[in-house]
């Protein structure tokens, strides 16, 4: 049982002060009865919550996949640059939303976005080494015997990292794999082979693919089967 207020609050119904504010009014109805105590416990998966007639879609979790754009930085809060939530619409954004793991802010491609702590944790934690596919173009042409060194592994000076695999598409167009995801890493493993990477884009994340069909800046909540995978992932 939780507050009704903090229910609200958390699926994007406005700040606790105004969800307050709307439920003294008297819009809020819990199994048609209106209520106008912010601090009524209800169950969000047992009891109806309409506000102002429209009845309130409660799921404790949620889980959105995210064309990331250029431009973004994977945060949930900065007072400086754009974040990645503000990509989400008011009504699907919850106060406990995060993105899972990190891109860089010019770099494009696949998060995952949710407030699913336990799960988000797994995907990023190096115990479970879950892996992450990139593609990539670099300034220079690059040749297959270079790109051979980053799956035998380099030195970055704080760390080590190999790749799990790469492979040249053409001349300067490559696709690469980690089970990391340390700050820059796809840019300085290239960059310690002598190519400069001057676009990337994340295209998988363990068992999902980045939806072909969703616009870059747009997002999705992810089927029933595809979050059945990425538990499965980390099992």
């Amino acid at each position: 049982m939780e507050r009704l207020d903090k229910i609200l609050s958390h699926v994007g119904r406005g700040s606790r002060k105004d969800v307050r504010e709307i439920i003294r009014k008297g819009l809020v109805k819990v199994d048609e009865e209106v209520v106008c105590d912010p601090g009524f416990k209800v169950d969000p998966e047992k009891n109806v919550i309409e506000i102002d007639g429209d009845i309130l879609t409660y799921n404790r979790f949620v889980y959105y996949m995210l064309n990331k754009p250029q431009g973004y930085i994977t945060a949930t809060d900065d007072n400086f640059h754009k974040t990645v939530l503000e990509l989400i619409n008011p009504r699907d954004w919850r106060k406990d939303l995060f993105p899972v793991g990190r891109l860089d802010k010019d770099t494009e491609g696949l998060l995952i976005l949710t407030n699913d702590g336990n799960l988000g944790h797994m995907l990023t934690s190096p115990k479970y080494q879950v892996p992450k596919v990139y593609y990539f173009e670099t300034l220079e042409e690059m040749a297959k015997d270079s790109l051979d060194q980053l799956c035998q592994g380099v030195d970055l000076g704080d760390f080590y990292a190999t790749a799990l695999n790469v492979k040249i598409i053409d001349k300067n167009k490559g696709q690469l794999v980690i089970d990391e995801g340390k700050f820059h890493q796809v840019k300085r493993m290239c960059a310690a082979i002598g190519y400069t990477i001057v676009y990337l884009e994340r295209i998988e994340f363990g068992p999902l693919k980045l939806d072909p069909s969703l616009p870059r800046g747009d997002y999705r909540p992810l089927t029933a089967e595809e979050v059945a995978l990425l538990k499965e992932a980390v099992l």
